[in-house]
């Protein structure tokens, strides 16, 4: 009996996540998500199309697409969304001229209806860069707290450090139990 019920749990704990990373060009997905998996920072070029891998947190299974940002690329994110539970969308904190581009495609996603029921964390990055806009001024630009039908979060970081992903991921870590 021991042994069914250890199976059933490992079964339903190690189920995997699917997360798509988007955001403008050089916002820092891919640097984000190679800091996730190596816990360093590597050398990186534009993405065209995606990057893939799987990141496991606390026995939570998390399959991160990386999605190219470039505007070209965008309008075809939206093949990526099919069972997505999650969102990162990453937002370059120094570059305020493009922020109202940011906006634009976060709520484009939000409605549509393959992400009907996704989570969206939203990473503030280059948080560690003069002149930089704060998680609270990129918030409040994005008009995050009127999104009530997602549960989101903001957080700053740095994705050349690291700073401020492990809190990123906890969030997420703690939403996927609640699926």
């Amino acid at each position: 009996m021991g042994l069914i019920f250890a199976k059933l749990w490992s079964f339903f704990c190690n189920q995997e996540h699917k997360v798509i990373i988007v955001g403008l060009d050089n916002a820092g997905k891919t640097t984000i998500l190679y800091q996730f998996l190596m816990n360093e920072v590597v050398h990186t070029s534009p993405t065209i199309g995606s990057n893939v891998e799987e990141i496991v947190v606390k026995n939570t299974h998390f399959l991160m697409w990386d999605i190219g940002g470039q505007e070209n690329l965008r309008a075809s994110w939206n093949t990526y969304y099919s069972n997505t539970e999650f969102i990162i969308l990453v937002v370059d904190s120094t570059d305020r001229e493009r922020l109202a581009i940011s906006k634009e495609e976060l709520y484009r996603m939000l409605a549509h209806e393959d992400l009907r029921k996704a989570a969206v964390l939203i990473f503030a990055n280059k948080q560690d860069m003069k002149g930089c806009m704060s998680a609270a001024e990129i918030s409040k630009y994005l008009t995050l707290s009127s999104i009530k039908d997602h549960p989101w979060h903001i957080q700053s970081c740095c994705a050349l450090t690291g700073e401020g992903l492990c809190q990123g991921l906890e969030w997420m870590t703690s939403r996927a139990g609640l699926r």
